[in-house]
């Protein structure tokens, strides 16, 4: 009898120690996007979810909810809803975690960043192991990286070659307090406003310009709004990040913790080569209907870098003086 009873209890002990037993998993878990597809943004996302559904053959079901629904709206509301585990599970912006972690104000930095090659190589480096640990420590547990392309700048009013001409111009941009100094420091007049409250501004001309990546401007037809000038000024890029909430994360047995992360890492190398393949075909678009593209000299850049050096002075300590130069090194070794 007592044989028999210590077999079912080392049974028993053996079952609650088991994977399947370690947590019940629910029967959704919520993903967060700002964008939905067709943007890039949201395609990363629906990417993510598919393989995850495959590869599990549907034992974790992945429900995106987009335009910041699970916010209402206010979409730098998302990472500190997601580490209270109220967002299970998002692919999010860069620019919109900030608030919540400083170091991610890196890739806000203007004219850190010249081209793709300087982005992957901030994002495969110490400084991206940085961030991904900054990340963590906050109770959310970045997976992948993604991308939402390089911000450029459109206005209703006039070309902009150089920091002259963007002066007391009403620029849109998101609620970073580093998006307010550069543009600031530019002679603009930048006014935050969510994405949700911007294009219905920019139509009645309560704000003359915005700054968004190609697909934005692309697929939400800026141009239908009076931008009709558009300058390629590459001042920061976007990277997006996949997490989970530490919290639901931990819920996870190992083997479909490295399913989830590697789901994210290919369907975040998917979005990254078909957002970067498709640039040059949404710009032809772009100019085929109507807008103004101006694309900078080299001496033109430089003017903006060098208008935007005490940015950098302001900043550097927020972020972290030591982050800041491995990116810089990172980005000045990229083609060794």
């Amino acid at each position: 009898m007592l044989t028999r009873r210590s077999l079912l209890a080392a049974a028993a002990a053996c079952l609650l120690l088991s994977p399947l037993a370690q947590a019940e998993y629910k029967t959704e878990y919520t993903v967060s996007t700002v964008l939905p597809s067709p943007f890039p943004w949201g395609e990363a996302a629906e990417k993510w979810v598919e393989l995850v559904n495959e590869r599990s053959e549907g034992r974790i079901n992945m429900k995106i909810y987009s335009n910041s629904q699970l916010v209402s709206g206010d979409q730098t509301k998302e990472f500190s809803s997601m580490r209270s585990g109220l967002i299970d599970m998002a692919v999010g912006s860069t620019i919109n975690w900030s608030p919540q972690v400083p170091e991610l104000n890196l890739f806000s930095l203007p004219f850190l960043m010249p081209d793709y090659d300087a982005v992957d190589a901030i994002t495969g480096s110490e400084a991206g192991e940085a961030i991904f640990k900054a990340i963590e420590k906050r109770g959310v547990t970045p997976l992948a990286w993604g991308e939402n392309g390089f911000r450029e700048l459109s206005n209703s009013k006039q070309t902009i070659t150089g920091p002259d001409d963007l002066k007391g111009l009403k620029i849109r941009v998101v609620g970073s307090p580093l998006f307010q100094d550069t543009f600031n420091t530019l002679g603009a007049n930048p006014t935050q406003m969510s994405w949700a409250d911007a294009k219905p501004a920019l139509t009645t001309g309560a704000v003359d310009g915005q700054e968004n990546p190609l697909s934005v401007f692309d697929v939400a037809r800026i141009d239908q709004v009076g931008q009709n000038y558009l300058t390629l000024w590459h001042y920061m890029a976007d990277p997006l990040v996949f997490a989970v909430s530490t919290r639901v994360w931990r819920t996870f047995s190992a083997e479909d913790q490295a399913l989830l992360k590697q789901a994210a890492i290919d369907a975040g190398q998917w979005e990254i080569e078909k957002s970067r393949a498709e640039e040059a075909e949404r710009l032809a678009k772009i100019r085929e209907r109507g807008v103004e593209v101006t694309e900078l000299s080299a001496e033109q850049h430089a003017a903006f870098v060098e208008a935007t050096r005490a940015v950098y002075e302001k900043w550097s300590p927020k972020i972290g003086e030591a982050l800041v130069e491995q990116a810089q090194d990172a980005v000045a070794n990229r083609n060794n």
